[in-house]
């Protein structure tokens, strides 16, 4: 992989981790359409290209500039007869990644709806054209597309259903789902009730049931989206926005807020990255002890950003040695970031995923639909915050974001990558705003991502040499991966200027910075 490349356009900008989606927002754009358009389009065309990371299974949130900022959180909830001893009656493990206990009602197609009938221009029909060609007529399978496939068919052995559509799919063939076709085009014709209510409500209530799961059609039917106030806490001088749980939007502010008391361009290179590497852990220690469904938190978001709480988290920084907090919980990582700016300001920042890969391995083949594992995210410890529980939201790994300078939007910005997206926004935003990089030159660098389970350090091989060894000597358990780690998170960002907008995509993956 290269350095990815800049985009600078005067009207309209976008950019997203896949090159016929872009193109698909690209052409909603050039025929007048919107930013939210725009992005639908290229989401709905997302979901047909990249099923590995996103699709009409997931859920999805997004952060909206309309001159004023706007919440969007479309998290679905666990089946209202998912009781923690119901479900461990049902499993012969301690914990769920794949199967019928892992699907949450999916909140993806009312967040696309939900955003079109707020700010869109264009039909649904309209905007799922590429999609729909996509999925009926096939498109070839990229490099990455490909791969995926081939790496995780022995993640799904155990799902027929699964592997009659992408177990054998590999690399330069032609992938084609008909089936997902025929639901595309019933949401253009049916809207939002064409999917939570009737055959394919039924449908995926079915498919779950056959495997032993407790989603009933009732569930879906009961699905709501909600619009909210994006968080918002000072770093340096601008503002960052987040969303609130159940999103880990409030841990990156957290991390923010630790970070606003060094002055991290005076450190040198070694120091200044294992602060933000102790920042970062004990964000996400907090937000593991603390964060899920806000309906289910004993503790109010806001105090994780109570000036005293930074002041004694920040305490907690030995600045020459690596600490070892308690062990959080691993949150795996798939997802698709997007964003989309136009001529009016309007601004998009949106994240819409499966949670891991495909999701949950249950495939709807009468819709083809794959169904998300996001209650994989829920823990079976009762003492646990993120417990499963029924009709919950689980915490969310998913956080769009935005930064604002002088109360207007500078920067649109967001990652994929399950724990890695708090730590993404960290390093990139840190760059941008303590130094001054370019948005392109923040996602190009070398990264490193830290194991929550374990606290272990992975890093780009690019990273230099006695940064490095200067970790290790701090005691940071350092192990090397790959010079562009998918692994890290793929980031995309619009920064607004007097001249128009300049969209930067991440070398980590097949995207497209696209405008006009």
């Amino acid at each position: 992989m290269n350095a990815g490349y800049a985009a600078r356009y005067p009207e309209a900008g976008l950019a997203t981790p896949h090159y016929l989606a872009s193109a698909a927002g690209a052409a909603v754009l050039a025929r007048g359409g919107n930013a939210v358009d725009a992005i639908v389009a290229a989401n709905l065309a997302l979901g047909v290209v990249a099923p590995y990371y996103c699709g009409y299974g997931g859920d999805l949130f997004a952060i909206v500039w309309d001159g004023e900022l706007q919440g969007y959180l479309g998290s679905g909830r666990s089946p209202a007869a998912a009781t923690l001893d119901a479900v461990q009656a049902r499993l012969d493990a301690d914990a769920i990644l794949l199967g019928p206990h892992a699907v949450t009602v999916p909140g993806a197609v009312s967040g696309w709806f939900a955003l079109l009938e707020r700010w869109g221009t264009r039909s649904f029909g309209e905007l799922a054209r590429d999609a729909i060609r996509y999925a009926r007529e096939g498109f070839e399978l990229s490099p990455i597309g490909g791969g995926a496939c081939e790496l995780y068919a022995p993640l799904y052995s155990a799902f027929d259903d699964w592997q009659a559509v992408y177990g054998s799919a590999r690399q330069g063939e032609v992938l084609r789902q008909p089936a997902l076709a025929r639901l595309i085009e019933r949401l253009a014709t049916d809207g939002p009730a064409g999917y939570y209510t009737g055959p394919v409500a039924e449908a995926i209530a079915a498919a779950v049931q056959r495997c032993g799961g407790l989603l009933e059609p009732s569930d879906l039917a009961a699905h709501e989206g909600e619009w909210c106030t994006p968080m918002r806490a000072h770093y340096r001088d601008v503002e960052v926005a987040e969303l609130p749980p159940p999103t880990q939007g409030v841990s990156v502010l957290e991390i923010f807020g630790i970070l606003d008391g060094f002055d991290l361009s005076s450190l040198d290179p070694v120091t200044r990255t294992h602060v933000v590497i102790e920042a970062v852990k004990l964000g996400l220690r907090d937000r593991d002890d603390h964060v899920t469904d806000p309906a289910h938190m004993a503790l109010p978001p806001e105090a994780l950003l109570d000036h005293s709480w930074i002041t004694a988290r920040r305490g907690e920084i030995d600045l020459v040695r690596a600490g070892d907090p308690r062990h959080a919980v691993t949150q795996r990582g798939g997802t698709a970031y997007l964003c989309a700016a136009d001529r009016n300001g309007l601004l998009v920042s949106l994240i819409q995923s499966n949670f891991l890969a495909f999701g949950s391995g249950m495939h709807v083949p009468e819709w083809g639909i794959n169904l998300n594992n996001r209650g994989a995210s829920f823990s079976l410890d009762s003492a646990r915050v993120n417990v499963m529980a029924p009709s919950k939201r689980p915490m969310h790994t998913l956080i769009p974001a935005m930064v604002l300078r002088d109360d207007s939007p500078s920067l649109v910005f967001g990652t994929m990558g399950g724990d890695a997206q708090a730590q993404v926004h960290a390093q990139v935003l840190t760059s941008v705003i303590d130094d001054g990089v370019d948005p392109q030159a923040a996602i190009d660098a070398p990264r490193w991502s830290v194991d929550v389970d374990t606290w272990r350090l992975r890093t780009e091989t690019r990273m230099a040499p006695e940064i490095l060894t200067g970790l290790a000597d701090r005691g940071h358990r350092v192990i090397g991966t790959t010079r562009y780690d998918t692994g890290m998170g793929h980031a995309h960002a619009i920064a607004i200027g007097a001249a128009g907008y300049a969209v930067a995509t991440d070398p980590r993956a097949e995207g497209a910075a696209v405008g006009r």
